[in-house]
C-alpha cells in the first residue's frame, strides 16, 4: 500500500476521541511504517488550535519509549491543522484549498476523513465533506465512530443520509469491539478447527453467555451515559456483534461482504426483545466501601439528572429462530459499578447425559476472554492428582501472555484504521446490519423510556441484581460458584 504516487491526507475533529485514542493509534501505524509513506495528517474542528497545543493534549497518550524521538518529531512535522465551522459552506472549501496545497506534487491523492463528532453536526459536516473535500484523483472513505442513531428510526434516517452522499464502500462505521484480537479470532476459531464444529449447535451447547463487566461508575461523566444508557452504549453494538460472530453460518469464504451477510441472516432470526426478556439495574453505593467513589450511587453524580431510569446493567436473554440455534438462549449481559473488570464469551455445554460419577460433574465450559488479558480456555472436569479417584474442575488454557511472551498486540483502532486504508470492511458495521440490530432493540427501548420503567438496584462493586442470576438460572445457564480461572503469571 506504501507508495510514493499516494497522497492520503487525514481529517479528524479534536475532541476527547482524538487525542486518546485517534492521534496515538496514527502515530503507532506511522512508527511502525505500516501507513502509506506520503501520508499527511490534518485536523479540522472548531477550537482554535496550534500544532504545538494539539501535540500537547495528545502527548499524555502517545507512548513514545526510548529511542523513537526523532521519528515522534517527524510524524508531528507531518500534521498540519485548520480551525473552522462545522456549518460553512466557506471554511470548507478552504480546507480543501489548504489540503491541494499539501497535496500539489502528488500525481494520486486519497482521502480518509475520520469523523469523531457529536451527533448534532454530523449532517451537515458530512454535506460539506461530500461537497467541497473529495479526492478528485483517487479514493475518499469516511470512518464514522457511533452512535449510530438513537434507534430504528432515527438510524435508518442516517442511513439514508449518507447514502444521498456516499457508496457503502466508501463508509466505514467503526465499532473498536470488532478490532480486539480475541473477537477478531472467533473466526478462526470456528471454522479453523474440526474439534469445534461438530459441537456448535442446540444439541451440544446449553446457552451462550457473553458478558461485558465495568469495576468503576461513571466517575463524574454519568450526563453524557444518560443519554443512551448501558443498552445503546454496550449491548446494541459491541454485543450483538460478537453474538453474530458466534453463531452465523460459515460464510462462503473470508471476503467481507461474505462474512457480513452471513452476520445479518442470523440477526433476521431473532425477534425484537420484550420487556420480559431482560433484567434492568443501576447501581447504588456501598455506604461500607473503603473507595469514596464506590460509596456513590448513579444518581448521585452531579451530572446525572434527578432520578433518571436510565439502567447501568441489562441482562437480555435472546433467541435464534434458526436449524441450528433453536432453543439455545443467548445470554447479552453488561453493566457498570461491578465486581470485576472483563468481557467474555462463555459457550456452557449440555450436562453429560448417562453420567455414572453422582453428578459430581460440572458442565465444560468453552470460554474466549476478552479482556483483560487476551485468553481462550476450556473447563473441564478431571481426576484430582494422587491417590484418590475424586473429580475436579481444571482448563485447557491459552492465555495469550503466556503462550506468546514478548508478543505486544496492536490496539483495536490499529487494526481498524489500518484495514480504511487497505479498504477492508470485514469488520466494519453494513447498513443493513445496523437496521437489523436496531430493530431487535427499538421496542424494548421505547418502552423503557415511555413507562418509565425503573430498574432494580444492585449495590456497587457486586455481581449485579440477583434477578439477572435467577433469569439466567431459567434459562439454562448454571452457575456453580466452584471454579476459578488462574490467570498466569506473566
Amino acid at each position: 500500500m506504501a507508495s510514493s504516487s499516494f497522497n492520503s491526507s487525514y481529517v479528524v475533529s479534536q475532541g476527547d476521541l482524538a487525542k486518546k485514542k485517534i492521534y496515538p493509534t496514527l502515530w503507532w501505524l506511522f512508527r511502525d511504517n505500516l501507513l502509506p509513506q506520503s501520508t499527511m495528517f490534518f485536523g479540522y474542528a472548531r477550537s482554535k488550535l496550534t500544532i504545538e497545543l494539539l501535540r500537547a493534549k495528545c502527548e499524555p497518550y502517545m507512548k513514545v519509549k526510548p529511542g523513537e524521538e526523532e521519528r515522534h518529531e517527524e510524524f508531528w512535522r507531518l500534521n498540519h491543522y485548520a480551525a473552522g465551522s462545522y456549518e460553512s459552506d466557506e471554511d470548507f472549501a478552504e480546507l480543501d484549498r489548504q489540503l491541494v496545497r499539501l497535496e500539489a506534487n502528488a500525481p494520486r491523492v486519497n482521502r480518509l476523513f475520520y469523523l469523531a463528532l457529536p451527533p448534532s453536526v454530523f449532517e451537515p459536516v458530512t454535506v460539506h465533506l461530500q461537497r467541497t473535500c473529495m479526492a478528485q484523483n483517487g479514493w475518499t472513505r469516511i470512518i464514522i465512530e457511533k452512535p449510530f442513531g438513537r434507534d430504528a428510526a432515527s438510524s435508518q434516517k442516517l442511513s439514508d443520509h449518507l447514502a444521498g452522499l456516499f457508496r457503502e464502500e466508501q463508509i466505514y462505521r467503526i465499532d473498536h469491539y470488532l478490532g480486539k484480537e480475541m473477537v477478531q479470532n472467533l473466526m478462526t476459531l470456528r471454522f479453523g478447527n474440526r474439534i469445534f464444529s461438530p459441537t456448535w449447535n442446540r444439541d451440544n451447547i446449553a446457552s451462550v453467555q457473553i458478558s461485558f463487566k465495568e469495576d468503576f461508575g461513571t466517575q463524574g461523566r454519568g450526563g453524557y451515559f444518560d443519554e443512551f444508557g448501558i443498552i445503546r452504549d454496550v449491548m446494541q453494538n459491541h454485543l450483538l456483534q460478537i453474538l453474530s460472530l458466534v453463531a452465523m453460518e460459515k460464510p462462503a469464504s473470508c471476503h467481507p461482504d461474505d462474512i457480513r451477510n452471513e452476520k445479518v441472516k442470523v440477526l433476521k432470526c431473532i425477534r425484537p426483545l420484550q420487556l420480559d426478556d431482560v433484567v434492568l439495574g443501576q447501581y447504588v453505593g456501598d455506604p461500607e466501601a473503603s473507595d469514596p467513589e464506590a460509596r456513590l450511587g448513579y444518581l448521585d453524580d452531579a451530572t446525572v439528572p434527578a432520578g433518571s431510569n436510565t439502567p447501568t446493567f441489562a441482562m437480555a436473554v435472546l433467541k435464534i429462530n434458526n436449524e441450528r440455534w433453536d432453543g439455545v438462549p443467548f445470554l447479552l449481559r453488561c453493566g457498570k459499578a461491578l465486581n470485576e473488570r472483563k468481557a467474555e464469551v462463555r459457550i456452557q455445554y449440555q450436562d453429560v447425559s448417562g453420567d455414572i460419577f453422582d453428578g459430581k460433574g460440572k458442565r465444560n465450559e468453552l470460554v474466549i476472554r476478552v479482556q483483560p488479558g487476551e485468553a481462550l480456555y476450556i473447563k473441564m472436569m478431571t481426576k484430582s492428582p494422587g491417590i484418590t479417584f475424586d473429580m475436579e474442575e481444571t482448563e485447557l488454557d491459552l492465555t495469550y501472555c503466556s503462550r506468546y511472551k514478548g508478543l505486544k498486540l496492536p490496539d483495536a483502532y490499529e487494526r481498524l484504521i489500518l484495514d480504511v486504508f487497505c479498504g477492508s470492511q470485514m469488520h466494519f458495521v453494513r447498513s443493513d446490519e445496523l437496521s437489523e440490530a436496531w430493530r431487535i432493540f427499538t421496542p424494548l427501548l421505547h418502552q423503557i423510556e415511555t413507562e418509565d420503567i425503573r430498574p432494580t438496584p444492585y449495590k456497587y462493586g457486586s455481581r449485579g441484581p440477583k434477578e439477572a442470576n435467577e433469569m439466567a438460572k431459567r434459562n439454562n445457564f448454571v452457575f456453580y460458584g466452584t471454579y476459578t480461572w488462574v490467570r498466569p503469571q506473566h
